[in-house]
């Protein structure tokens, strides 16, 4: 009797259980259901903001062609665009202004102009108004919904309002474009010709922004032999910054062996302001900026690993060093004064997982071995063999090699063992000219090794020579204009006055080497490569 009361016990409170437990779901189903219909502010700390994945009804799936910007901005705030991030081009001129990847042509977008001064001049000059083509859809990196629009919630949320709820703020002649970041302006005006605009109204703005918007975050980047983090603003926007390890004033000891150097982010912000001048317009925005170790890095740091590596030197400053493969020690330890640390902030390309972009190997590549060379090094004939080896036999991949050559020797940047293409674009594009950090670390002496693919090929484009002659007349002095350039960034001086006078003579250098090249030749438009017909 007793043994039955209890099974008849049992099962009552098993069939109470699994009631209670379904009446839990329906109301949870019941809440799921009111709440999305209404809208509601967001959850999460606005120190760390965090991105979903890919919606299954998102606009990246229901179509090929069209990318939702909510893809963009979940990216862009993910940890996975945390390890691999990059940069692309812009929109052409054909295209309206206030749409989806346009970059609207004004005198007002240039970085570091005043009336009057050279850089205004230059960017006036017939040379650097050579019009790229006509930019077609299958040309963007991105094509995007043009209804889709995005803000930010004025209550001090991070949330991001979805076209529909931005529809209604949105002030009379704005489009969707207007709601963007610029960060992710930037993105969307990626294309096959340039990574940028030469006017580019966004310019100051996304400068601006990576000198003084709030961080939110700061990690680690994972790779590289040198400390380096990944910052992330409010918007969603992201940096990568490189601590200052040497003075304006100090070189590269002459026993160091290159792959061994200091990574400068001096040189960093140096690069970019040069690639501008040069036209090449193949390295993304960089800014200096003052960083408060504790408040905008210890303090709000997830990153485990960096966060062990915090301590107070005898003088009372506040110094870390991270994890890498070089220089990361307390014996190598980036210190504030107390707290405070130069850096450059380079401004992130779009996720890997959104632009697929592919590493390439350069021929000219050095051995990173103490005895060992490489066989560019000891071949004389090795262009011939290069010409006849994809992507090098067509096209115009070669010349632009050659193009980073000559901004490497400017430089004396020797770490070039690598760059990189969007994938998209097939072989019909530029080179992203990344990672710079190990330029401008000697101004005394030139290494001539680095123009090896200059001297070996004995070719090189002819917009490209012609805009080196120009930079090697009075008006247009290249050392002028890279320090005018520079004087804007908020941590000028940028460069020491001997790095800045080592550009004249390296810039001679170079047109002294296309001039052997011209002086051989059997046939010049084999050296001075044609690639402006009648446009100048």
């Amino acid at each position: 009797m007793w043994r039955r009361l209890q099974m008849i016990f049992q099962r009552k409170f098993k069939i109470t259980l699994l009631f209670l437990l379904l009446l839990a779901l329906l109301v949870h189903l019941a809440m799921d259901l009111a709440l999305s219909a209404t809208p509601r502010p967001c959850g999460c700390d606005a120190k760390a903001p965090k991105a979903s994945g890919i919606p299954s009804g998102s606009s990246m799936l229901a179509s090929p062609k069209k990318l939702s910007l909510r893809i963009l901005q979940d990216f862009s705030g993910s940890n996975g665009s945390l390890e691999k991030s990059s940069r692309p081009q812009r929109a052409g001129p054909h295209t309206r202004a206030g749409e989806p990847g346009i970059r609207r042509q004004s005198r007002e977008g240039n970085v570091g102009r005043t009336e009057g001064s050279k850089l205004a001049a230059l960017f006036d000059h017939p040379l650097y108004n050579i019009p790229i083509p006509e930019v077609t859809e299958k040309d963007k990196l991105f094509v995007v919904n043009p209804m889709e629009k995005f803000s930010l919630r004025s209550s001090g949320s991070d949330e991001w309002v979805s076209s529909s709820k931005a529809e209604t703020v949105l002030p009379t002649g704005k489009t969707a474009y207007d709601t963007y970041p610029t960060w992710l302006k930037f993105h969307v005006g990626i294309n096959r010709y340039e990574l940028y605009p030469r006017r580019d109204p966004l310019m100051p703005t996304l400068l601006r922004d990576l000198a003084t918007q709030r961080i939110v975050s700061s990690v680690q980047k994972t790779g590289g032999t040198q400390l380096k983090l990944i910052m992330t603003f409010p918007n969603y926007g992201q940096a990568l910054f490189k601590p200052m390890k040497q003075t304006r004033d100090q070189e590269t000891p002459v026993d160091f062996f290159y792959f061994s150097d200091f990574e400068r982010h001096n040189a960093e912000i140096a690069a970019f302001h040069l690639d501008r001048i040069l036209d090449f317009r193949r390295i993304p925005p960089v800014s200096g900026r003052l960083v408060n170790i504790t408040k905008e890095i210890r303090d709000i740091t997830t990153d485990k690993k960096l966060a062990k590596t915090f301590f107070i030197s005898p003088a009372g400053n506040v110094c870390f060093y991270g994890e890498c493969s070089y220089y990361c020690s307390t014996e190598h330890a980036l210190c504030g004064k107390p707290d405070r640390l130069e850096g450059s902030m380079a401004a992130l390309l779009p996720d890997k997982t959104l632009a697929k972009r592919r590493s390439w190997r350069s021929p000219w590549r050095r051995s990173y071995h103490k005895s060992k060379k490489a066989e560019w090094e000891l071949n004389p004939n090795y262009c011939a063999q290069v010409r006849e080896t994809p992507p090098y036999n067509r096209g115009h991949r070669l010349l632009d090699l050659i193009d980073m050559t000559v901004l490497d020797f400017l430089m004396g940047n020797m770490d070039r063992h690598h760059y990189e293409t969007f994938e998209k674009f097939g072989n019909d594009t530029f080179l992203l000219h990344l990672d710079n950090g190990r330029g401008f670390g000697t101004h005394s002496r030139d290494e001539l090794s680095i123009l090896a693919p200059l001297r070996q090929c004995c070719s090189i484009k002819k917009s490209t020579y012609l805009r080196l002659q120009l930079l090697a007349t009075q008006p247009y002095r290249l050392s002028d204009l890279l320090r005018e350039a520079l004087a804007t960034d908020p941590l000028a001086p940028i460069l020491a006055e001997p790095h800045l006078r080592a550009l004249d003579r390296r810039l001679g250098k170079v047109l002294e080497a296309v001039g052997r090249c011209l002086a051989g030749a059997a046939r010049p438009e084999e050296v001075l490569v044609d690639d402006v017909g009648s446009r100048v």
